[in-house]
């Protein structure tokens, strides 16, 4: 239930169902980044035992705050653990949280009819280098590299699941707040920076953590990353096209299963984001006052790849001939045969008026 909210009149149907994953009954502590329609909270989670039949030997709360947009969310992480372990001792004391209110407030907008004059909350369609130093504080440090350390080479797989606007779940048991950051980082794959890209295509929407009371709003969305800690998810197909378990990544789209293999221009990129990470390590040691983070590096190395594709695309679809070649998906860092499922899933998907010329070997 919830029992304290500022403001008073903001519809929270739901919240604690998002705000208190599913499972963390069995954790000491959590943080959960969720959506609830157009705001995104994040939510941090403690379990504390205590001598009581009637709480069942257990008092577990979580606190959390709404925000129009979760790239700021993070800075309020220590002070909202803070609060959670306050409320647990002494349960009751809301001033410390309705003071945050009164010096934060403005960026919620409260009251019933209002919603719908708000702005639509977009993840980032594309991305500068100017625009973004405002989205480090979305993230710890080594956030990138333990997404990249935990799929190693399949963060190919869903970088192309990610650029095609599949709907993308990830299920993982609590704790939940370090597949939140999963998520963030699927979405950050899939940037393009280029003008005229997108437009046609729906955003790639981070809903972060969902559980069975999202089924509804879930069914009707045609592309989002989400995580759950309900394993039950698993069998409801027709709410997402790439499942992962783990790190274990599955389709049950008959057409998206070549897009599962892993091919010599994947490897090829893997080891070249690698060998980036390792430069930057050593430049790091050597010169001090040379502060780029791997999180810029992990960004731009897949925006750069993107925009690599995209201009290639667009330059040979304003050609006269508006043919695709071999050659051609070997300049965008593709393989010809590999990748050629891929192409004309992404040609479909953008709308791009070109013809594939690379020969199947597989058919006569």
């Amino acid at each position: 239930m919830v029992e304290w909210c500022l403001p008073q009149d903001i519809d929270l149907e739901g919240v604690e169902f998002k705000s208190m994953a599913s499972g963390s009954h069995k954790i000491q502590s959590d943080f959960i980044y969720f959506r609830k329609g157009p705001f995104f909270g994040l939510a941090c989670f403690a379990n504390m035992p205590v001598d009581s039949e009637l709480e069942r030997g257990a008092r577990m709360k979580s606190v959390g705050i709404l925000s129009p947009s979760y790239t700021l969310l993070y800075r309020y992480m220590h002070f909202l653990e803070n609060q959670v372990r306050h409320q647990l001792e002494m349960p009751g004391h809301y001033s410390h949280l309705a003071a945050f209110y009164e010096d934060k407030k403005g960026v919620l907008h409260a009251g019933p009819g209002r919603g719908s004059s708000l702005p639509p909350v977009y993840w980032l369609p594309s991305i500068h280098r100017y625009m973004y130093p405002e989205m480090k504080i979305t993230h710890p440090a080594g956030c990138m590299s333990q997404f990249i350390k935990f799929f190693g080479e399949q963060i190919l797989i869903l970088w192309k699941f990610a650029l095609l606007r599949k709907r993308i779940l990830i299920f993982s048991p609590p704790p939940v707040g370090v597949v939140c950051y999963r998520v963030y980082c699927c979405c950050c794959l899939a940037n393009v920076s280029l003008p005229g890209i997108g437009g046609t295509i729906p955003e790639s929407k981070p809903f972060f953590y969902v559980n069975v009371a999202d089924i509804e709003s879930l069914e009707v969305e045609v592309s989002y990353v989400a995580c759950t800690t309900e394993k039950i998810f698993e069998e409801k197909r027709e709410l997402y096209d790439v499942y992962v378990d783990n790190q274990n990544v599955k389709t049950h789209h008959d057409h998206l299963q070549p897009l599962l293999k892993i091919n010599s221009a994947d490897r090829e990129k893997y080891r070249r984001l690698n060998e980036q990470r390792q430069m930057l390590l050593y430049s790091q040691e050597v010169e001090e006052d040379y502060n780029p983070c791997e999180e810029d590096l992990f960004v731009l190395f897949f925006l750069e790849q993107n925009n690599r594709i995209f201009q290639t695309l667009l330059e040979v679809s304003a050609s006269q001939d508006k043919t695709l070649t071999a050659e051609h998906a070997r300049g965008m860092g593709l393989d010809p045969q590999g990748d050629r499922s891929f192409l004309l899933d992404l040609l479909e998907a953008y709308g791009i008026d070109v013809m594939l010329v690379i020969d199947n070997p597989c058919c006569p």
